[in-house]
């Protein structure tokens, strides 16, 4: 459990985490506000966290958020293994706080959004995963209260405990 750390400051980005792609968002503490930002094609580990590591850059990412797949019924399987490894990597690589959100159905959601929104079937699937992320870094938001984000120290977080 982490201690309150001040005010939350700086951008946030979050991973809906897949095999072979994963969709990134971005949103900031202050605003509280998701974006969809990219999706990272691709299975090698080298290619996905070089293009992680250039985001972080870019966005000055002082907290990344990992979508935490369960059951409808809320156990783990297998996907959530890979995830909270994914999430563990991160804060490995990248030495910033890492945390777990609730991500069940919003796959589901992002296509109705963006079926919602005019996209054609083809169009829409260029887009899920990101709209995913953005779906998954706001329910994140939503469920912080605003004086906690995560600190470099922190290890992924197990919404379990």
């Amino acid at each position: 459990m982490r201690e309150p750390a001040g005010n939350p400051a700086g951008s946030v980005l979050a991973f809906d985490f897949g095999e072979k792609r994963i969709g990134v968002a971005v949103g900031d503490w202050q605003l509280r506000q998701a974006h969809p930002l990219t999706t990272i094609h691709g299975e090698a580990n080298v290619a996905r966290f070089a293009a992680i590591a250039a985001l972080v850059q870019e966005w000055q990412a002082k907290t990344l958020v990992v979508g935490r797949p369960l059951t409808l019924d809320g156990a783990a399987h297998a996907m959530t293994a890979r995830c909270e490894r994914f999430a563990r990597q991160l804060h490995g690589r990248f030495g910033l706080g890492v945390d777990y959100a609730e991500e069940r159905l919003s796959s589901s959601e992002a296509q109705e959004r963006l079926r919602a929104s005019g996209h054609s079937s083809r169009s829409a699937r260029k887009h899920l995963d990101a709209v995913a992320a953005q779906l998954i870094l706001q329910s994140y938001f939503d469920s912080q209260p605003a004086t906690q984000p995560a600190r470099a120290d922190d290890r992924p977080t197990d919404p379990r405990h």
